[in-house]
């Protein structure tokens, strides 16, 4: 229940790795949860034969969307690892639940609920390591770069053989007086040189 007492619209989702797993299984138990706990299942996402490293899976990619788009205030799924197995993809996504009040719960774990104190602050130490974990990863990449350097090697895209001559200014000046057409109040119109 929400705290004005309407019951709180959650989105289903499962997905199973291979086609030969049944999703029903992950499902049943979820509309049996929604039930007992009186929430209103607004929608379900099943990806069926998607890993969990696939941060980019169709039923996934519409359930953020559709949340996005305020449809519903939960999520509710059958464990963790059913959104994602990356820390920091999972980090990122429960940031993004909490900007936008959204509910996550796991039924098989008790500690993945943000609707309980418990759940609360799993999903805060969980923010915390993702947050060790990118500037851990900024960190790595700026000593490499710095070893580079310091070697000689050339950084950034190595010359091709367009590089030989200078480079035309006619597109970047077509880009931009394309792009301020519409704010050119007297209606004149740049040429490309």
């Amino acid at each position: 229940m929400n705290s004005n007492g309407t019951p709180l619209r959650v989105a289903l989702y499962g997905r199973v790795s291979t086609p030969d797993q049944h999703i029903e299984t992950q499902m049943g138990v979820l509309r049996d949860y929604a039930v007992r706990m009186d929430y209103e299942a607004v929608g379900e996402y099943a990806d069926v034969g998607y890993s969990g490293k696939d941060e980019r899976r169709p039923q996934f990619e519409r359930l953020l969307a559709d949340m996005r788009r305020g449809a519903f205030q939960g999520i509710v799924c059958y464990k963790l690892d059913r959104i994602g197995r990356s820390t920091l993809h999972l980090a990122n996504l429960v940031e993004e639940f909490r900007k936008r009040r959204i509910e996550f719960i796991s039924v098989t774990q008790a500690a993945c609920n943000t609707t309980t104190p418990e759940g609360k602050f799993f999903f805060d130490i969980l923010a915390a390591v993702a947050e060790l974990e990118r500037a851990m990863i900024i960190a790595r990449t700026r000593d490499g770069l710095a070893r580079a350097r310091r070697q000689g090697k050339r950084l950034g895209r190595p010359p091709g053989s367009g590089d030989k001559r200078p480079r035309r200014k006619s597109g970047y000046y077509l880009r931009w007086a394309t792009g301020h057409r519409s704010k050119q109040s007297d209606g004149a119109i740049l040429t490309a040189v």
